[in-house]
């Protein structure tokens, strides 16, 4: 799983070590947009992905990163919210894009306290669970952070290192 090898994630480890640190000063551009807590906003957020790509002049990165973002929103509706969450109301499920010259970053914050688990490799003849699995294999690397203080919740990211311009 991205930098540690492994196939699993132990619950409660979380995956920090390949997001370099940043300075927010460096931040060539960054956005972020509020999700509905249904399914329909993987759409949404797609379509998010890709004008914002674009105007940062990056949309031939469009196909692995919206991936990426589909996998890790669906995650986030799926498993990190409450059973009980009314799906017609808002929720802290938000997608956040940041770039830098070298690398962009797509994180998706949502409210659980869970850590996010990997299924194992050879359980693919399941209809869903390949989620993290295809973040790890588009993505240059990916991992999560519990967020403390009054938010709570967790942040899942993927990191793509871009090219640089001819």
């Amino acid at each position: 799983m991205g930098t540690n090898g492994s196939t699993m994630l132990e619950p409660c480890q979380p995956l920090r070590q390949a997001l370099p640190p940043f300075d927010p000063s460096t931040v060539a551009g960054s956005a972020s947009c509020a999700l509905p807590a249904r399914f329909e906003a993987v759409g949404g957020a797609r379509k998010f992905t890709r004008s914002t790509l674009t105007q940062w002049d990056l949309a031939e990165c469009f196909d692995d990163v919206a991936l990426v973002v589909s996998e890790l929103v669906t995650n986030a509706l799926r498993h990190a919210l409450p059973a009980d969450t009314p799906r017609e109301t808002e929720v802290p499920v938000r997608l956040h894009l940041m770039r830098w010259t070298s690398r962009l970053v797509c994180a998706v914050r949502d409210p659980s306290d869970d850590s996010p688990v990997e299924r194992e490799r050879d359980d693919f003849g399941a209809e869903s669970g390949r989620g993290l699995f295809l973040v790890e294999s588009f993505a240059d690397s990916w991992g999560w952070h519990p967020l403390t203080g009054a938010v709570g919740g967790k942040v899942v990211w993927a990191l793509f290192r871009l090219q640089p311009a001819d």
